[in-house]
């Protein structure tokens, strides 16, 4: 597709950089510290060697998480040759520049973890069904994918879902199942992400603001007879895919 050759080549300096209002550095820090408490801790039960493969990994602030807590194998990959070379800024010599996609038809090495972050909303519907098997053909018995994607479920969800020109598909907690498990997972876990503000006392006011929230959008599904099970309300989700 044309635009992904347009968009991706500056990706960060067009949409991740310019949306974040601040520095490529702190932007980079905050990432990192919100992986720290978002994404690790699914990730707690691998050992530090494990082969871990982030796909999508832009400026490679993951990695930078995995690295500062002993993970010693990790392979990062990116489309976007910018966010490539900003990753070799920031020491990650193990990010390279490839089509993620391609990479897993041709790999032989299975990995413990498959993890991405806000890339499944980047493929068309036809992609992602042939991207997800790929994945679990590309884990070890018993390894597990991790994703990170918009949720259509949230309140104003627009907002993410619409925010990126290169989105092509859009998931709630119900149709991440449905696809996952169609490609051949055996289970899959729907999370909130980790959502917080700064200083303490805005986050304060935030809990409160989102548990109200919460409660009038799960009265409007009794009022129109349907289910509160199921659903994830924050505007990120996270996906737990066991092969």
């Amino acid at each position: 597709m044309k635009y992904r050759q347009i968009l991706y080549s500056n990706y960060h300096s067009t949409q991740s950089g310019r949306a974040s209002l601040t520095d490529a550095v702190d932007l980079f820090n905050r990432e990192v510290r919100q992986f720290e408490n978002e994404i690790v801790p699914v990730l707690k039960n691998l050992p530090t060697t494990a082969r871990i493969f982030d796909l999508g990994c832009g400026s490679g602030s993951l990695l930078m998480a995995l690295k500062k807590l002993g993970y010693t194998n990790c392979l990062g990959m990116d489309l976007s040759e910018e966010q490539v070379n900003m990753a070799h800024d920031f020491g990650l010599d193990n990010v390279t520049l490839g089509d993620a996609l391609a990479f897993l038809k041709t790999n032989n090495q299975p990995f413990d973890a498959i993890i991405g972050m806000d890339i499944l909303e980047h493929f068309t519907k036809d992609e992602l069904v042939e991207l997800l098997p790929l994945i679990h053909q590309s884990l070890q018995e018993g390894g597990i994918a991790v994703f990170r994607t918009p949720n259509l479920d949230a309140p104003m969800a627009t907002v993410f879902a619409n925010g990126d020109f290169t989105h092509e598909n859009y998931l709630n907690a119900s149709s991440a199942q449905q696809v996952a498990l169609a490609c051949g997972f055996t289970t899959v876990q729907v999370l909130p992400s980790t959502m917080k503000v700064y200083p303490f006392w805005k986050d304060w006011i935030r809990k409160a603001l989102y548990k109200y929230l919460v409660f009038t959008l799960k009265l409007k599904l009794f009022a129109t007879a349907r289910s509160t099970r199921n659903i994830v309300f924050s505007p990120n989700m996270i996906l737990v895919l066991n092969r």
